[in-house]
């Protein structure tokens, strides 16, 4: 039985995944910062799988590392990770610019996804085997307006992916990368900081994504022969050309 972990897994494309991963029996070791959350999920995916929870927040460098390195003997060896967590805040021109927005863009969708990474690659480097899904963006691999600083965050995950698959080539480890566009989650009502009303007319007039279709991807991504790596991947709604253009008619 193989084990992922799972980050950001309390809510839409992680906790999606957790599902579709318990469902074809593979172990779980999910992570996130609302235990409540975990604890529920752990219960409803309990009937399927061996599932573990670890609390805390990506942004935590020594909490990251203490949380991760208390797993059970059953737990430690872990053959897929799943860098999902990740945030946007904010919709300003960079000039009027929130900083703490700044840093909570950069310190979980960067450094976050860097420290868990850190955590985990050691023991796949000592197996010669193991499977890195760095989940990142349209953001990505465009720049749109007002999207400055969380544009630039899941740029830097883009090079990560990158960076990791060529330093990690000859370890016995593959990496990879989703990028998704438009995805009905929770994603938009943090970007709006609470503001439902304005976070769902982001959805209004098209058929965005759902988390289970990006579950669906990822789950396919890391049953693939050994041999093959789908090293990256972007993944739109039908109604999405880019990040700003929709057709909502």
């Amino acid at each position: 039985m193989k084990t992922a972990l799972i980050t950001g897994a309390t809510s839409g494309i992680g906790k999606s995944t957790a599902i579709r991963f318990a469902l074809n029996g593979i172990r779980l070791i999910l992570c996130g910062r609302r235990q409540e959350r975990l604890e529920k999920l752990k219960q409803e995916l309990s009937g399927e799988t061996e599932v573990h929870i670890l609390s805390f927040d990506v942004r935590n460098k020594d909490d990251v590392f203490e949380k991760i390195g208390s797993l059970p003997e059953d737990f430690r060896r872990i053959d897929i990770l799943v860098n999902n967590a990740g945030n946007a805040h904010g919709l300003d021109p960079i000039q009027q610019g929130n900083m703490d927005d700044w840093d909570a863009m950069l310190d979980i969708n960067v450094k976050g996804l860097l420290y868990v990474s850190k955590a985990v690659m050691p023991g796949m480097i000592e197996r010669q085997s193991g499977h890195i899904i760095n989940i990142g963006s349209t953001a990505g691999k465009e720049v749109y307006p007002r999207g400055n600083v969380y544009c630039a965050s899941k740029h830097a995950v883009d090079a990560i992916n990158q960076g990791m698959r060529i330093d990690l080539n000859g370890n016995g480890i593959r990496v990879g990368a989703v990028n998704p566009g438009l995805v009905h989650t929770e994603f938009s009502e943090v970007r709006f900081k609470g503001d439902t009303e304005k976070a769902e007319k982001v959805y209004d007039g098209f058929q965005p994504l759902k988390p289970e279709d990006i579950a669906d991807i990822i789950h396919f991504v890391v049953t693939r022969p050994y041999h093959v790596n789908i090293a990256d991947l972007t993944v739109l709604p039908t109604a999405q050309a880019t990040s700003t253009i929709v057709d909502k008619n």
